[in-house]
């Protein structure tokens, strides 16, 4: 009997033999055209269901009213240059309704909101 030496645990991966799995396979038909997809497998690209409708914020309100004992504070932004804040109720209350006012004046508001519709 004569032994194979083992095959080498280092170097380069001899090259297989035949057709590779990565490969397309030739069509069954007997024609030229090669099989490019699995089947069962959408060869067409299914839109994006989180699809971009073109909206972006333009106005944000921040309020932050911790609990009893802890001063509320609010802040109102506006891509405009509106940069406000409130410290305390009152005036907290105060800047809610007052962005609130703002959001149907600002020009950028009022435009996005009519392409909405």
């Amino acid at each position: 009997m004569t032994s194979h030496p083992p095959p080498p645990l280092e170097g380069p991966t001899p090259a297989p033999t035949g057709l590779s799995p990565a490969e397309p396979a030739p069509a069954r038909e007997g024609g030229s055209a090669l099989k490019v997809v699995a089947e069962g497998v959408p060869s067409f690209v299914r839109p994006d269901p989180r699809g971009d409708d073109g909206r972006r914020p333009v106005a944000w309100l921040h309020i932050v009213a911790p609990g009893r004992g802890v001063t509320p504070s609010v802040r109102s932004w506006c891509q405009c240059g509106r940069d406000l804040f409130a410290a305390g109720q009152a005036r907290a209350l105060a800047l809610i309704n007052d962005h609130v006012q703002h959001r149907t004046l600002c020009p950028l508001l009022v435009s996005q909101e009519g392409m909405a519709a």
